[in-house]
């Protein structure tokens, strides 16, 4: 088990043949970069290498017709001229004599990687791949793309597996009209796209492609288009790492990456390294920028939102959703080109390459800790499995240092909190050092606050910046606890929804699976990311009520945005299953299932909107994800 890498070298063999300055971009080096640069991380070395093979063409036949298979086929034996005038037959596309043996192979390493995912030979993998494949339809090559890649695996999911719902999330720049077009109709296969629109004058310039567009017949709803309508993406390499890591909380973890685009080649080969990094399970490193949405990307969220509310229940529980006006703009003819034309857009893209260069000049892979989790527990031990990653600790701070933070509290005279603390302070000194990722310590109950409250004093003395607190159950915010923004304190199972002030912050454990769902990703969530913090402690304390697949989405969640530095301190008296799939999160495997999905109750729903109400002048976070 472990992350795949699935890659051939022939796949470098098709390249452009004439002068075309439209298609020069969709080079081989897109893949030798992005190789040599998993290499000189040391992250190809990790990964299960699997070599692709060819689709044959029955499974080509799974989304194209046998027509546009055999007149693929055909470019083998064209010469330059002929294999020009065909390519001038479509948008953005130019044929090789390989490109039908680089596409088969294209294609079939997506199959070979949902293969393997699905049998269990690995958890998860990338197939790193061109030509691209998400613009081509059923009988026709679109924007570099020959065989839609994607598309094919999804139905060789179905038709070889028995997969009866698939999600399909594509984050690249353009939409994917060709897998739009596949499976509008399907609703066993959800297709999410978030590209640049900009109101419909960015290729592929399709009125399609916008909000509205939400599928056809059954498949209403399951078409979600996220259209960015002013500017670029603005997405940097570390933020592929966090979109991967939030993924891999569905599906149990099963998420086969395949690359469609990118054509900066430095800023391609590290989005595609923080993938992988990702996907082995490796923390994110932090994102750069304020945490606050732009104008523009909130209007689209709310269209997207107005848009899918009629298909989906979660959507409906706030009542109508109000469609944002339109943003004044006048409408501009097309570019010539997949690259924007026109001065303006020059101005701006020479802009933002100068600023995407300096932080690629910045920006290095995170080294990993020797220890990805460590787990030090007082009584836990019996029954307990742990990940190959985690190590048992069995270290403790020295004795007269865990005595000195002990005189705090009353409650840590006792040898057994005493001992308990000096192993907190060991596990919070080792994620502080950058010598260990995360680690899971065991409180009793009696010293469960004042555990926590020496925690969190020793963690701001000794260099964390930002210190996010969850607690679960009974738990009070320490008394004398600094309101000066270096900690945030959100306590999970409050008396009753309230904002106490910008840093403290209390809610209800709600009591159905939506309405977890809801807490955890229309405020936790935001928080965390909006905080930004350099280290979280998530405390589980007396009568908590979380489930352990709820504390371990909860866990997974919080390791994103502090960069895996989580210490989760469980009450002495929890099962050895909940300190295992605790482990087993921090270490980067997914979550268990929350179970069959339940609505939020209409009081729980109420509670989180009020205390949204309260929040969001100044938390911007929390304006992107409305509760669902």
């Amino acid at each position: 088990m472990g992350t795949a890498l699935v890659y051939h070298e022939d796949m470098t063999e098709a390249r452009l043949l004439w002068e075309d300055p439209e298609c020069e971009i969709e080079s081989p080096e897109r893949l030798t970069t992005s190789l040599e640069r998993l290499q000189q991380c040391g992250l190809e070395q990790r990964c299960l290498r699997l070599t692709a093979r060819e689709a044959s063409e029955a499974e080509l036949g799974l989304v194209h017709s046998p027509e546009y298979v055999a007149l693929v086929r055909g470019t083998q034996a064209l010469g330059t001229r002929e294999l020009q005038a065909l390519s001038r037959q479509y948008d953005a596309i130019y044929f090789h004599p390989s490109t039908f043996h680089c596409a088969q192979l294209a294609a079939g390493a997506g199959l070979q990687l949902v293969d393997a995912v699905l049998t269990g030979a690995v958890h998860n993998g990338l197939a790193l791949v061109r030509p691209p494949g998400h613009h081509s339809q059923r009988a026709a090559a679109n924007g570099f793309c020959v065989f839609n890649n994607v598309a094919l695996a999804a139905k060789h999911a179905q038709e070889k597996h028995g997969l009866q719902r698939i999600l399909i999330v594509d984050w690249d720049v353009h939409h994917g009209q060709g897998i739009q077009y596949t499976f509008e109709d399907d609703p066993s296969i959800l297709y999410f796209s978030w590209h640049r629109y900009e109101h419909g004058r960015f290729w592929p310039y399709l009125r399609e492609s916008n909000a509205d567009t939400v599928g056809q017949g059954q498949g209403r709803g399951f078409t979600v288009n996220l259209p960015w309508n002013q500017g670029q993406m603005q997405a940097t390499p570390e933020c592929f790492a966090h979109l991967t890591q939030l993924l891999q909380v569905l599906a149990g973890g099963r998420v086969c990456a395949v690359l469609e685009g990118g054509y900066h080649l430095e800023s391609l080969s590290q989005s595609v390294c923080m993938m992988v990094q990702a996907l082995l399970g490796d923390p994110a490193p932090p994102l750069s920028g304020p945490m606050v949405p732009h104008h523009s990307a909130l209007e689209s969220i709310q269209s997207v939102r107005a848009a899918q509310a009629p298909h989906w229940r979660s959507l409906q529980q706030e009542g109508p959703v109000p469609v944002p006006s339109p943003s004044n703009h006048s409408p501009e003819g097309k570019p010539s080109t997949l690259l924007p034309g026109g001065s303006e857009f020059k101005t701006a893209a020479a802009q933002a390459a100068a600023a995407l260069s300096s932080l690629l000049d910045q920006l290095c892979l995170q080294p990993t800790p020797p220890i990805r989790t460590a787990v030090a527990l007082t009584s836990l031990g019996a029954g307990l499995v742990l990940p190959p990653d985690a190590l048992c600790e069995k270290g403790s701070a020295p004795q007269e240092e865990t005595q000195a933070w002990a005189r705090l509290h009353e409650a840590l005279a006792k040898d057994e909190a005493l001992t308990a603390l000096g192993k907190v302070l060991y596990l919070l000194d080792g994620i502080l050092d950058g010598q260990v990722s995360s680690g899971i310590a065991a409180t009793p109950a009696p010293a469960a606050a004042a555990t926590l409250d020496v925690a969190i004093r020793r963690g701001l003395s000794q260099g964390a910046q930002r210190l996010l607190c969850v607690a679960v159950g009974q738990l009070d915010r320490p008394s004398d606890l600094a309101d000066d923004g270096r900690s945030l304190w959100l306590n999970i199972r409050g008396k009753e929804a309230a904002a106490l002030s910008t840093f403290h912050v209390s809610v209800p454990l709600p009591a159905t699976t939506g309405g977890f769902l809801n807490c955890v990703l229309a405020l936790v969530l935001p928080l965390a990311y909006g905080f930004q913090p350099d280290l979280v402690l998530l405390a589980l304390g007396p009568a908590h009520g979380l489930q352990d697949p709820q504390a371990a989405l909860l866990a997974a969640l919080l390791r994103v945005p502090a960069g895996g530095r989580v210490l989760a301190l469980v009450d002495a008296e929890s099962t050895p299953q909940l300190a295992g799939v605790l482990a087993r999160v921090l270490c980067g495997e997914a979550p268990p299932s929350l179970g069959p999905f339940s609505m939020a109750s209409p009081e729980d729903t109420q509670a989180l909107m009020y205390l949204r109400g309260q929040l969001e002048p100044h938390w911007k976070m929390l304006q992107v994800a409305a509760p669902v």
